[in-house]
């Protein structure tokens, strides 16, 4: 049974994970310092800006969209909407309505200021468009790069997810981030365009001023975790939240060009990978255009591995090392490590490569794959293939 097919009762159950500030706190640790908050010549701010504009123009219109599957799944199989759906729908289309203007205009207007909605210079979008093309002296239009368009699709796909825990973490852990982002790059473009920091009018409505909004949009989006996450499942929810906040974090961080690159100079980002049950979770830095390559010896013909080679330093392994067991056969070089729980390979030592990992893709998040290229290999006879490749 699905937690969106749980009952009342079940979902309803008090969560034991902190909210508010100690949240902040925890999702604060994984980014001290932001990278926004970096020294950056006026070039640098240049071409993120653009970056950060497509950011700000699609995100709200993701948000409230990202629930329809799950309306249209609630459709097709005549059955009352869940209270999950319910909870994170009003949740995603109260911050849509923010961010395009219409709550501002309302509480200023009350609802005789409706029919000025349609004026979209009042979009939140509008306004940084305004403030950036200010700072740099002339208009500028979203770039949905590969890097920010590749962002955009993981952010999505997490909150339009049929779990209702990962919907939650994906809100919460945006909203956290956004806070903190704002706040970074309002203070670089201060500090890099020597301008005032009241006549940036997209930053003081967001992180500024008395009654910041992104304020209530962490409280609001916090407050799903009491509705949405079962005290059993706290664990998995911070999970979760980790990795979605590292989702935002990886963006911010390969839009100022803090990201690494591989050995043919392609810019990495960072995977995360699991076995079948979940009890070994890994994150390895490769490229999102993935080269792999398909084996045709015995154990990977049996076992489905699909290999991408990277060097020691590349794979990190966040949980559940102690779950793995090692097998070992004919010359004894390859260590074949497997999940004792599942039996699933996420990772091993391979003959080829034994001071680094064959990662198996098919065990990593295919949000953050652009694309696989598979090459083969001929492992029945290894000793011939490998001499191949080294003269090549």
């Amino acid at each position: 049974m699905t937690l969106s097919q749980a009952s009342p009762s079940k979902l309803h159950q008090p969560s034991e994970i902190p909210v508010g500030e100690h949240l902040a706190r925890r999702a604060r640790a994984l980014l001290v310092p932001h990278p926004f908050a970096a020294e950056m010549s006026k070039d640098q701010v240049a071409s993120l800006l653009p970056e950060y504009l497509a950011m700000s123009q699609a995100f709200p219109h993701l948000q409230a969209g990202s629930q329809k599957d799950l309306i249209f799944d609630a459709i097709r199989r005549n059955r009352d909407l869940p209270r999950d759906v319910e909870l994170t729908s009003v949740v995603a289309n109260f911050i849509c309505w923010d961010e395009t203007g219409g709550h501002s205009r309302v509480l200023q207007g009350g609802n005789a200021a409706l029919p000025s909605i349609l004026d979209t210079e009042n979009f939140h979008s509008k306004l940084f468009r305004t403030d950036a093309s200010r700072l740099l002296g002339r208009a500028i239009q979203p770039n949905y790069s590969t890097t920010t368009s590749r962002y955009l699709r993981a952010l999505y796909h997490g909150l339009s997810s049929r779990d209702p825990i990962v919907r939650c973490a994906y809100m919460v852990a945006f909203e956290l981030h956004a806070a903190e982002m704002i706040q970074a790059l309002w203070t670089t473009l201060v500090r890099t365009f020597d301008a005032r920091t009241d006549d940036l009018e997209y930053f003081q409505v967001h992180v500024g001023g008395e009654d910041p909004a992104e304020k209530y949009h962490g409280e609001m989006t916090s407050r799903l975790i009491s509705e949405l996450v079962p005290a059993d499942c706290n664990s998995r929810f911070l999970d979760e939240f980790d990795r979605a906040y590292g989702l935002s974090l990886e963006w911010c961080r390969n839009l100022v060009g803090i990201d690494s690159l591989d050995g043919d100079g392609r810019p990495e980002v960072e995977h995360s990978g699991r076995c079948h049950c979940g009890a070994v979770k890994f994150y390895v830095r490769a490229p999102a255009e993935i080269s792999a390559v398909k084996c045709n010896c015995s154990i990977c013909q049996m076992s489905g591995f699909l290999h991408m080679l990277v060097a020691d330093d590349k794979l990190r392994i966040e949980c559940g090392e102690e779950r793995l067991t090692t097998y070992q056969f004919n010359k004894n070089i390859a260590r074949h490590t497997f999940c004792r729980v599942c039996g699933v390979k996420p990772f091993y030592r391979p003959r080829s490569n034994p001071s680094g990992f064959s990662v198996n893709v098919r065990c990593l998040d295919k949000t953050t794959i652009e694309s696989i290229r598979i090459d083969d290999f001929d492992g029945e006879n290894w000793d011939l293939a490998i001499r191949s490749l080294q003269a090549d």
